[in-house]
C-alpha cells in the first residue's frame, strides 16, 4: 500500500478535526516547489453540461488547491464564465479519495512562474508548443515541431509562455472518503458556513 504524507496522523482512530484543511494537509503533499498528484478538474461547461479533465495539483498552500493551464484552453474559458470547480484526487492503493468543491480565482504572475519552473522539462516544452494548431497536425508533424523547438532552445532554461496561467480553488465543500478491509468505508463531508466555520457530517461509504 502506498504511504501518503501524514498518513499515520490521518488514520489514527479518534474524532475528525473540526477544520477539514487540517485533514487535507495530512493527505496532500507538503507545500513545496514540486507538483503534486493528478486530479480530475470538473468545471461548468459553456453549454451548461459538466466538463472534466485531468490536471496536476501544483500545490496546496494550506488554504487553496492550485493548478495551472493554458489560458486559451476550454477550461480557462469555462472558469471565466463560471469561476467554480470541483476537483477529485484518488489514491486507489491507499483506499482514499478527496473531493473539493469551491470558488476559483487566478493566481499571481509570480506564483504562476514558480509553478512553471517546478515543472519537468517535458511539461515546460508542452506549455509552449501544444496549441490548437499543433493538435490538428499529423503525429509526424507534431513530433517535427517538437524537435524544432528543442533544437532552437537547446538546454537553456525556459521562461513560461504568455499563455501560461494558474488558478486556485478555495474550498466550500470537502469530502474525504476512506476505505477499509476490516470494516465499512466512510465519508467525512464538510461544508463551509457563512461565518467561515465548518459543518461536518459523517456519510456512509
Amino acid at each position: 500500500m502506498t504511504t501518503l504524507p501524514g498518513q499515520a496522523a490521518a488514520t489514527v482512530d479518534g474524532p475528525p478535526p473540526a477544520d477539514p484543511l487540517v485533514l487535507a494537509a495530512a493527505w496532500l503533499p507538503a507545500d513545496g516547489s514540486a507538483p503534486g498528484p493528478t486530479m480530475t478538474l470538473s468545471t461548468i461547461g459553456l453549454d451548461g453540461y459538466p466538463s472534466a479533465r485531468t490536471v496536476l495539483l501544483s500545490r496546496f498552500d494550506g488554504q487553496r488547491l492550485h493548478f495551472h493551464t493554458d489560458t486559451r484552453s476550454r477550461k480557462a474559458a469555462e472558469l471565466a464564465a463560471a469561476p467554480r470547480a470541483c476537483v477529485t484526487i484518488a489514491w486507489p492503493d491507499a483506499a482514499r479519495q478527496l473531493v473539493v468543491t469551491g470558488d476559483v480565482a487566478p493566481v499571481t504572475d509570480r506564483e504562476a512562474r514558480l509553478a512553471y519552473s517546478a515543472r519537468s522539462r517535458y511539461l515546460q516544452v508542452l506549455a509552449w508548443v501544444n496549441d490548437t494548431d499543433l493538435a490538428a497536425e499529423t503525429a509526424a508533424a507534431r513530433r517535427q515541431r517538437w524537435a524544432a523547438f528543442d533544437a532552437e532552445r537547446g538546454e537553456r532554461p525556459l521562461e513560461p509562455p504568455t499563455t501560461w496561467g494558474g488558478y486556485a480553488v478555495t474550498p466550500r465543500r470537502m469530502l474525504f472518503w476512506r476505505g477499509a478491509t476490516d470494516g465499512p468505508s466512510n465519508r467525512l463531508a464538510y461544508e463551509r458556513r457563512s461565518d467561515g466555520s465548518w459543518r461536518l457530517e459523517a456519510w456512509p461509504g
